[in-house]
């Protein structure tokens, strides 16, 4: 008899021009904030996609600025004389040029110790949080 009367007051109170208006408001509201922060969502996908554009965008303008001075380079007398010098094996006026032969040139160099036959150092074996800590911990108290 309780149950009855409860959700006859609950069916009156839905009736109620106010709690539907309430009811309908409330909705509205929850489909106002959701378009709100689909839009937000997008915008910031966009606001990303536009940033890495324009990065790409300048890392291509730097490379054409660097093609347009590298072409003004070889257009300069220097790279011309430099290399008729590499390629060609001219030399300018009142130079002389001596031509050695390779084997002549590298009988007279030090021969470098072969790094292979170096002890090998022994590698950390530590995981990386901890030398991580432990970079932190000395960059914080000034350890060595």
């Amino acid at each position: 008899m309780l149950e009855k009367l409860k959700q006859k007051e609950l069916w009156h109170s839905l009736n109620d021009t106010r709690v539907l208006g309430l009811l309908a408001f409330g909705v509205i509201a929850l489909l106002v904030t959701w378009s709100g922060v689909k839009s937000i969502q997008t915008n910031y996908d966009l606001q990303k996609q536009i940033s890495t554009l324009a990065q790409e965008n300048s890392v291509v303008k730097l490379q054409n600025v660097n093609s347009k001075l590298r072409n003004e380079y070889y257009r300069t007398d220097e790279f011309l004389e430099l290399a008729a010098r590499r390629q060609f094996g001219k030399a300018a006026p009142g130079e002389t040029l001596h031509l050695v032969p390779r084997k002549v040139a590298l009988a007279a160099t030090n021969t470098l110790p072969n790094t292979d036959d170096k002890p090998k150092t022994q590698t950390d074996t530590r995981p990386t949080y901890q030398k991580n800590l432990e970079s932190w911990f000395n960059f914080f108290f000034h350890h060595q």
